[in-house]
C-alpha cells in the first residue's frame, strides 16, 4: 500500500516527460536550431530559414491554420540533393535541415499553390 502513493506520480510524470499533452502535434518539432538568417513572406505564408554553425535549417509556416492543404518546404545546400517535406498540413511543413559548413544554400515553400524562395543565400 505505501508502494502507490510513490509510484503512481513517478508513473504521471514519466508519462509526461514520455509523451506529455502535446504528444503527437505536428508543431512539437517545429522550431529549427540556429537563429534566423531569412524570412520570405508570401500571400499564403512564409519561408523561414535559420543557420546554425553547420547547419541550415527551413520550415513553410501558413499564415493561418486551417483544414489541410498542400504544403511543402524544400532546402538544399550547393552541390547537395534538395530535401524536401510536402505533404497536407494545417499550420507547416518542414522542419528540413541540411549540413551546411561553408556552403550556400537556397530554400522555396509552397503553400495552397503561392510559393516563396531565397535563392542562394548564407554564402
Amino acid at each position: 500500500m505505501l508502494v502507490c502513493p510513490v509510484v503512481l506520480p513517478l508513473v504521471a510524470a514519466l508519462g509526461l516527460v514520455l509523451g506529455g499533452p502535446s504528444a503527437g502535434r505536428a508543431d512539437a518539432a517545429s522550431v529549427c536550431a540556429g537563429r534566423p538568417a531569412k524570412t520570405v513572406s508570401f500571400k499564403t505564408g512564409e519561408l523561414r530559414v535559420y543557420k546554425s554553425r553547420s547547419y541550415a535549417c527551413a520550415i513553410a509556416v501558413a499564415k493561418k491554420s486551417g483544414p489541410r492543404r498542400a504544403m511543402s518546404v524544400t532546402l538544399q545546400a550547393r552541390g547537395g540533393s534538395p530535401v524536401v517535406d510536402r505533404g497536407r498540413y494545417t499550420k507547416q511543413a518542414g522542419p528540413v535541415t541540411v549540413h551546411a559548413l561553408n556552403r550556400c544554400v537556397r530554400a522555396s515553400a509552397t503553400i495552397s499553390g503561392k510559393s516563396g524562395s531565397t535563392g542562394w543565400i548564407l554564402c
